[in-house]
């Protein structure tokens, strides 16, 4: 049944988009989820609310806006969902994935890039770590606007990189070790060098409909007025003004990456080909980047300011859950993924728990797993916010996902990748507390009900660089962002330190192999520089050192590995759970023939504080530790992991 104003906050609010969505806004301005979910406000009708929003200046225009996207939303889910009562195996529920970025990892030919052979020849590594299967970063053909999220080419080797031969070998390679290759798909948009979109622009009217070109919206001066508000996630309007055709193309993000037009069933197609051309090669499954995207409200109406003031952009709402976003991805499974048995994950921005279900329920035949980014933020802040991270978030994002995520569904874990600033960072800039933060993390990652994705670095513990000055910056949204903070009158060092707090090349520096020249990355120049740090922290030096990070993730991952009944597919059962920097859980197998279980109890300190350890470990067999000896307290940042006999 449509919602209407007639529709109260608790109607809204059992939607499943409703539910994100409020909760999304909720969390955007540091206010619990309670405020609205509550019989005092629950009964309250839209039309009353609105007339209240009024005297805090929110127009109606708010309120539509909201129930156009409500109305979206599939609702039949629970009819959907077998929801079993023990979880389906499935070799990417077992796996630990680790994602490299291409361009960072191994330059093994000195032009400061790395690249196919630097991955090749790091593969022993990878598998001695104990990873079973490596996501990879765009490595197809491209103009390095968005470093590879702008394809030119979806089927060949960026030069840079390599050849397709050395793919081949690659892939051989990593099959050759019992280990997988996922890789990263971008079809929400093309570089504006694809051979699609230079069609269009010399005049093929097939091509124009593969992209979105619109007229102005002022008649008279069609140039000079974009077709509708939005903006682009890499800072300015989301259109660019093409002459030669008198239309705007839309670009989510950069100016170089134009967003290609899903309702056109040939571009379906030709991605579904894409994927199977890939699929065919041996490919294991695709990381879907912001695949939620893909599907845009019919008319691209204007999107609403009071959204755009919540959530940073505007137009989001129309197109963050589409209006055929499930029949794409359905489509996607049914004629690419579902008949090589090929894995997805699919990073879906603002897709909340209700919204990841419609996603990921297995019997929808949609995605296998998503992405979700909220638990990388605590409430009211952004990724360019600077401030220190409370670890206390982290536990109710995981209590409430693992407590309300069907059996059907299935979580990816993880803190770090290549668009976020490090989490050992966020957490505390203390250098004493690095290491055993680094550890709390990886406890807790490799412990948890969910996939494990390990970025790059992750097992070393790297932090976030010191940048001196915006030139030492070579990300594009981040130098994009530079220039608008200084548009808006900000001073160069305010808005540097804002660019500072959130840049993604944190985490796109060289990986850090040793202590030699460029960390052991390149015998040339990189492409962008570390700031010393490998001196100190490296793989090298933590392989000599039993103690190290590095040799604590291994014997982490393996330990999940040889119990892969308990940690993988077992029950998850929390203990004082209200009480706060405390995060405290059993891990418990299925019972087997003789009804015994296999039982491990992980306790962890959230703070830089000692507390007082609420449950004392008598019987417990502790196998694992971030501080070398135990201790009557829980100490800063403590993690401990027990076997329970």
């Amino acid at each position: 049944m449509a919602l209407t104003m007639n529709s109260t906050l608790a109607e809204v609010y059992a939607n499943p988009i409703g539910h994100d969505a409020l909760a999304k806004m909720l969390l955007q301005l540091g206010q619990p989820e309670t405020l609205i979910n509550n019989p005092l406000v629950g009964h309250l009708k839209l039309k009353q609310l609105s007339k209240v929003a009024e005297l805090a200046k929110i127009p109606p225009t708010f309120f539509s806006s909201l129930l156009n996207l409500l109305n979206l939303a599939p609702t039949e889910l629970d009819t959907v969902s077998i929801n079993p009562a023990q979880v389906q195996p499935e070799w990417w529920k077992e796996a630990v994935i680790y994602q490299i970025y291409p361009r960072s990892f191994q330059d093994s030919d000195g032009d400061g890039v790395g690249d196919l052979r630097g991955i090749i020849d790091r593969l022993d590594y990878l598998q001695g770590l104990g990873v079973d299967a490596i996501w990879l970063s765009p490595i197809y053909d491209s103009p390095n606007d968005d470093n590879g999220y702008d394809i030119r080419n979806y089927q060949e080797i960026m030069a840079e990189f390599g050849t397709m031969y050395d793919f081949d070998t690659l892939l051989a390679s990593l099959h050759k070790r019992g280990m997988k290759l996922i890789m990263d798909l971008v079809v929400n948009h093309t570089s504006d060098e694809h051979p699609w979109f230079q069609k269009a622009l010399a005049g093929d009217k097939k091509y124009q409909d593969y992209y979105i070109f619109r007229d102005g919206a002022d008649p008279e001066h069609p140039d000079t007025v974009p077709p509708n508000n939005w903006t682009s996630f890499f800072s300015g309007p989301a259109w660019n003004y093409y002459p030669e055709l008198g239309k705007w193309g839309l670009h989510l993000f950069s100016k170089k990456q134009m967003d290609l037009n899903w309702d056109n069933p040939e571009v379906r197609q030709e991605v579904v080909d894409m994927i199977n051309w890939w699929l065919d090669k041996g490919v294991d499954g695709f990381r879907l980047d912001v695949i939620n995207y893909i599907s845009k409200e019919a008319g691209l109406p204007d999107g609403d300011q009071t959204i755009a003031d919540l959530m940073g952009y505007r137009g989001v709402e129309k197109y963050y859950f589409g209006p055929h976003l499930h029949e794409y991805l359905h489509q996607l499974k049914a004629e690419a993924f579902e008949p090589h048995n090929a894995f997805t994950v699919g990073e879906t921005p603002g897709v909340g728990i209700e919204m990841a279900k419609l996603l990921t329920a297995a019997p929808r035949r949609e995605l296998d797993m998503i992405f979700s980014f909220d638990q990388l933020d605590t409430p009211g802040h952004t990724r360019f916010d600077d401030y220190q991270y409370d670890l206390n978030y982290l536990k109710k994002y995981l209590i409430e996902w693992t407590e309300n995520y069907p059996n059907d569904c299935w979580m990816s874990l993880f803190y770090n990748n290549h668009d976020n600033p490090r989490m050992v960072s966020k957490v505390s800039e203390n250098p004493e507390y690095r290491e055993r933060i680094a550890k709390l993390l990886a406890v807790i990652q490799l412990t948890g009900k969910g996939t494990p994705f390990i970025f790059q670095g992750d097992e070393i513990g790297m932090a976030n660089q010191k940048f001196g000055a915006i030139d030492e910056l070579k990300d594009v949204e981040s130098l994009n962002l530079y220039q608008e903070k200084l548009a808006n009158g900000d001073s160069p060092e305010d808005a540097f330190r804002h660019v500072l707090a959130g840049t993604r090349d944190h985490a796109r520096v060289p990986m850090q192999w040793n202590d030699g020249r460029n960390a052991g990355f390149t015998t040339g120049t990189p492409w962008i520089q570390n700031d010393g740090d490998y001196l100190e922290w490296n793989v090298s030096t933590q392989q000599r050192d039993h103690s190290s990070i590095l040799n604590f993730y291994r014997d982490l991952i393996e330990l999940r590995h040889l119990n892969k009944d308990a940690l993988v597919y077992g029950d998850i059962k929390y203990t004082y759970v209200k009480r706060g920097d405390y995060f405290g859980y059993f891990r418990i197998s299925p019972a087997d023939a003789g009804g015994k279980r296999k039982v491990f109890f992980i306790e962890c300190n959230l703070a830089g504080v000692e507390q007082i350890r609420p449950r004392q470990p008598e019987g417990f067999e502790l196998l694992y530790s971030n501080y070398p000896t135990p201790a009557k307290t829980l100490r800063p940042y403590e993690a401990n992991i027990y076997r329970v006999r």
